[in-house]
């Protein structure tokens, strides 16, 4: 079932860069529904291991009963992949880690999680909903000019000053709760030649909102660190990242420990993309980015 709700990206790739085998130990950061942990499973058999986190525990029923035919050899936790030491106080050094980045089709396609303007529901945003303030929350609080630099920054939004004033405006006359009602107040906010483009108008405002409630660029960075802590001799670190903050970051940290510190040499000098068939098969793989890195 699972299976048809989302689609992970760049599997095969994925298994072929950690170059892990028989007997070697896998830590899957995003273990989402499991796509990527049962493809690492297959071949690490007869024993290997597959550490699990993942910070949305609501999608880890998924992950759990895809992956249930491995028994013992898939060790799922929820909680956040900066947090991994203290999640799995057995974790020894492993043989891959592995990062995909993306938001699930489960988290977009539900209309409660807020993530995406295409259904109506609330602005909610968290990956974990047990902890923290959503996006309506966020939405309430922030003074003019802190939407606007957050959507500049985790948006990369041109037009973030008329958005983010357009937000103040329109929240003086009621709170703000809707996905549709943000969808609309950005979309009336930018130039009407902007409105038609490639991409919705409020896809850049939404990306921002969603790395700011759950400090995405933040845990990021040292979830990297804590991957990189974990990995054997020779143990590789892949990390599959869908825009361009993400990529940034993942580039400067691997370059930053290659050329710097000498703790890892950086495999893929320019990122891998996926292969057009997967692309028609899964548009969302579209923007899809990895990079790997061995640990010396």
């Amino acid at each position: 079932m699972e299976e048809k709700v989302h689609c992970p990206v760049m599997v095969e790739e994925a298994v072929r860069q950690l170059n892990c085998g028989p007997h070697d130990d896998v830590l899957d950061c995003t273990v989402g529904t499991g796509g990527h942990a049962e493809a690492i499973l297959a071949a690490t058999a007869p024993d290997g291991r597959l550490f699990g986190v993942d910070r949305d525990r609501e999608i880890l029923p998924f992950a759990l009963k895809r992956l249930e035919r491995f028994g013992g050899r898939a060790i799922l936790r929820a909680g956040r992949f900066d947090q991994v030491r203290s999640l799995f106080p057995e974790l020894g050094e492993v043989r891959g880690v592995l990062f995909d980045l993306g938001v699930s089709s489960l988290q977009l396609e539900s209309a409660g999680r807020g993530f995406s303007f295409s259904k109506p529901g609330g602005l909610d945003m968290r990956m974990d909903r047990s902890s923290g303030e959503g996006a309506a929350e966020l939405l309430t609080r922030l003074s003019e000019p802190e939407l606007s630099r957050i959507l500049s920054d985790y948006g990369e939004e041109r037009f973030a000053r008329r958005i983010a004033r357009a937000i103040v405006r329109e929240r003086e006359k009621g709170p703000l709760t809707q996905t549709d009602q943000l969808e609309e107040i950005v979309f009336r906010a930018v130039p009407p030649v902007y409105r038609h483009g490639r991409i919705h108008p409020a896809t850049r405002t939404f990306q921002a909102l969603r790395i700011a409630v759950n400090q995405e660029l933040e845990i990021l960075e040292w979830g990297l660190l804590e991957g990189v802590r974990a990995l054997a001799q020779g143990g590789r670190i892949c990390v599959i990242s869908f825009h361009s903050l993400e990529d940034r970051l993942v580039k400067t940290t691997f370059r930053a420990l290659d050329r710097i510190q000498g703790i890892l040499g950086v495999l893929t000098k320019k990122p891998i993309v996926p292969q057009r068939e997967e692309v028609v098969r899964n548009p969302r793989a579209r923007s899809a980015k990895m990079r790997t890195a061995e640990r010396r």
